[in-house]
């Protein structure tokens, strides 16, 4: 049970089963003893109750009593009830009395709150469960005024037109008496509160357990039981399922719709501990209308791109939102595809959708980017403010813009190593994006000469469809003019780690914090495969991209190819609905153990607790398992089965027929046979559980010592000293023997012993003076001390 003012329960969204009105202890157990409870203590203590609930006796309907079942007890806790709840009553309406240990017995230190979770239970169900077994009430009670009356039946609760209540009484031995008030929780009928201005189209089901057997389970559970109570909206069980359940190793989520339809599993896995990287997106991954169902759907999306937005636009001659959003076939959204607003609208949809999982909780330790998408790194990571980054964005794409059409760029299937030595003046490895992927740059006869030459060793390539080549010598008109921009701005060292695309490694405080970075960040390789290394050296083991599509995503799982237990997640998709496959993203980053605060996913939707299914255990049998038989049946062919199974149930019919017996020469001996075989199985049952201790003698020579050149040191009682029978024991234990005879109790004993023991290692000792004990080896089990405390010291 939990407990929470009502006022916190109501405000975080808690369902609220019933509330305590009020309740008291107190403690007479030097009165009656502690074998027999006080009654007029029982009195005071429910009177005290009420008075800390402020109501009366006729405000209560139902005690709950402590009830027993004994002679003693129960008259007198009953009539304690009596006197503090009849005074007053109207005979109509009398203290419905019942106990919860006739169904339970008795729970011991559990007692009382059994009693609680029984009354809280009939509260909210409106129904009185009958007591058993009191079909004749006690005659030590004086029942005749009708006061009280005893829940012998199962009863709706009485309407009374105002909230149910009942108390609950626990008693324990030792003379401490509680009583505790319970009242039907309030109606909440507030109507919700949060705003809700866009339903989301989809909400994720998560789902956890301790192992992959239970998980299975839960999910089923789960899906019958939504799929059974069609009332119950997907909005709030998934809120349920987020806030109000435990996050367990084994992990699944599904994506339900909010307007019905069968939920789809769109990740399952195992929780670890998890490193987080994010990783923005470079030229190239964007689409027309990225970002614009986003836009739509969360606020946080929206604020953040529309104050990157107000800054981009101030150096550009057109609203970028128009080519943002523009719809595909437009001419607005064939400018995308011009570097001067690819780059800034790709930083924008970025350093928005950062915004958006930080708001969520994901909380990179490192972050990184393919070319331009760098910036957005430095961005977030606290290397430039906001406005500062816009102007760099901004003036990077304007200049590579105004530079001459012309020139190419090719991905061809090498290593790095491979293509340099082919390099010509006019070309240079513009990317290194895995072990056997490269992208050349350049001028364009030269660049398709080479890429040629790969083709002809069956190595696959491909041009890409850009307006210039990045990352070559034909940049370097632009540089002197970004040198200068970049020079005008102010840096800071990075509050997150970045990866640096000139140096592939992560970068150190300084490194990005000057104009010279950013200039050679726009002719350098883009060195993104060394980068990813360098993350996954750091610990780095799930990598979230964040852009138009998953770009990013495929080329770090191929550098970290093998790479254990590593995660790679785009955060969009191409073909995906926007929160869809956002939704799935985040689903993934879950169920291996990125840190999600799905709480804040749901603030703003309205979403409320519900009841659903409780944990699928795995439930195991755990009761001891006869062993197979070991006497009478043990063995026994199916035959003699049959026959002595016969035999104990004296069927005299079967029998004759197997024996081929008349009926009157078998009636006589059958139930002596019978009996006889019955106690052959009882006594076989029991000794399986019994032992025997038995004595078996040893014969001369039988005793091995453990350490062979050791003697066997032997204590014989003074009276037993020249007895046949000790000197028997003395000689079987070697001729070597070393013997000590003294009476037990004697003094000298300890300084006897010490002598003997000087400077000799023995073998064993064997004491014979618990044989005296009884009078000699013919007695009886010995009851004397074999092993004195001197000889033990």
């Amino acid at each position: 049970m939990v407990l929470e003012r009502l006022s916190d329960a109501r405000r975080n969204g808690h369902e609220v089963l019933a509330v305590v009105r009020g309740a008291a202890v107190n403690q007479d157990g030097a009165s009656n003893g502690l074998t027999a409870p006080n009654g007029r203590a029982q009195q005071r203590v429910i009177r005290a109750a009420l008075a800390d609930a402020r109501l009366t006796p006729a405000d209560v309907d139902v005690v709950e009593a402590h009830g027993t079942g004994t002679t003693l007890g129960d008259p007198i806790e009953a009539h304690a009830l009596i006197a503090a709840y009849g005074t007053g009553r109207d005979p109509e309406r009398p203290l419905l009395l019942g106990t919860v240990k006739s169904n339970l017995g008795h729970t011991q230190a559990a007692a009382g709150v059994a009693g609680v979770i029984k009354t809280v239970l009939a509260l909210r169900h409106g129904e009185l469960p009958r007591t058993l077994h009191i079909d004749t009430p006690s005659t030590h009670v004086d029942w005749s005024d009708g006061t009280v009356s005893l829940l012998r039946e199962h009863r709706a609760w009485p309407e009374t037109g105002r909230p149910r209540r009942a108390g609950v009484s626990a008693f324990g031995v030792s003379g401490t008496n509680a009583h505790v008030l319970l009242e039907q929780a309030p109606v909440d009928d507030e109507p919700r509160t949060d705003a809700a201005p866009v339903v989301p189209a989809e909400v994720p089901w998560l789902v956890s357990a301790r192992t992959t057997e239970a998980l299975t389970d839960q999910t089923e559970r789960l899906v019958s039981f939504t799929a059974a109570h069609p009332d119950t909206p997907a909005l709030d069980t998934a809120y349920t399922l987020a806030v109000g359940r435990t996050a367990f190793e084994h992990r699944a989520v599904l994506l339900a719709g909010v307007g019905g339809g069968a939920p789809v599993e769109v990740a399952r896995g195992r929780a670890g501990e998890r490193s987080p990287a994010v990783l923005f997106s470079g030229q190239g991954s964007q689409r027309p209308g990225m970002g614009r169902e986003l836009y739509a759907r969360f606020p946080v999306f929206a604020e953040a791109l529309d104050a990157v937005l107000a800054r981009l636009d101030a150096e550009s001659d057109r609203p970028l939102r128009e080519v943002l959003f523009a719809e595909e076939g437009t001419p607005e959204a064939e400018l995308l595809d011009t570097t001067g607003y690819t780059q800034p609208a790709l930083f924008a949809v970025e350093v928005a959708l950062f915004r958006l999982v930080e708001s969520w909780g994901v909380t990179p330790e490192f972050v990184g980017g393919h070319s331009v998408g760098e910036i957005a790194a430095a961005h977030v990571a606290g290397v430039l403010s906001l406005e500062d980054a816009c102007t760099l964005v901004a003036a990077r794409a304007r200049l590579m813009q105004e530079l001459p059409a012309g020139g190419a760029m090719v991905a061809i299937e090498a290593a790095e190593e491979e293509v340099t030595r082919k390099l010509t003046a006019g070309v240079s490895v513009a990317a290194v994006n895995g072990p056997d992927a490269v992208v050349v740059a350049g001028d364009e006869t030269e660049v398709l000469a080479l890429a040629e030459e790969f083709a002809g060793q069956g190595r696959r390539t491909r041009r890409l469809s850009v307006s210039h080549a990045f990352h070559s010598p034909l940049m370097e008109p632009m540089l002197a003019a970004f040198r200068e921009v970049a020079e005008g701005l102010t840096y800071a060292e990075p509050r997150i780690p970045v990866v640096s695309n000139v140096t592939g490694e992560i970068a150190g405080p300084d490194l990005l914090c000057s104009a010279d970075y950013w200039v050679r960040h726009v002719r350098q390789t883009v060195r993104f495969a060394d980068g990813v290394r360098a993350l996954a050296g750091a610990g780095v083991n799930a990598f979230l991209e964040l852009g138009p599509d998953g770009v990013l995503t495929g080329m770090a799982a191929r550098v970290l190819d093998g790479g254990e237990d590593v995660v790679s997640v785009p955060v969009l998709r191409e073909d995906r609905p926007e929160e869809t496959a956002l939704l799935t993203a985040l689903a993934r980053l879950h169920v291996t153990g990125v840190d999600i605060d799905w709480d804040a996913w749901f603030r703003g939707t309205g979403a409320r607790r519900t009841e659903l299914p409780t944990y699928a255990f795995q439930r195991e049998h755990y009761w001891p398992e006869p062993a197979a038989a070991s006497g009478a049946g043990a063995g026994q062919d199916p035959a003699d089965a049959a026959f002595w199974a016969a035999v104990e149930r004296e069927d005299l019919e079967a029998l004759s027929a197997t024996l081929d017996l008349d009926d009157t020469v078998l009636s006589d001996v059958l139930p002596a046979l019978s009996s006889w075989r019955r106690g052959l199985n009882e006594r076989s049952l029991v000794d399986g559980w019994r032992y025997r201790v038995s004595w078996r003698p040893l014969t001369a020579g039988a005793v091995k010592s453990p350490a062979a050149d050791g003697p066997w040191l032997v204590l014989i009682p003074t009276v037993l000293d020249g007895d046949p029978w000790a000197e028997a024991v003395a000689d079987a234990l070697g001729a070597d023997a070393v013997r000590v005879v003294c009476a037990p109790d004697d003094a000298a004993l300890g300084g006897r012993l010490a002598e003997a023991a000087d400077g000799t290692e023995y073998a064993g000792a064997v004491s014979l003076f618990a044989a005296a004990a009884d009078g000699g080896a013919d007695g009886a089990l010995p009851s004397g001390a074999a092993w004195p405390d001197v000889l033990l010291d």
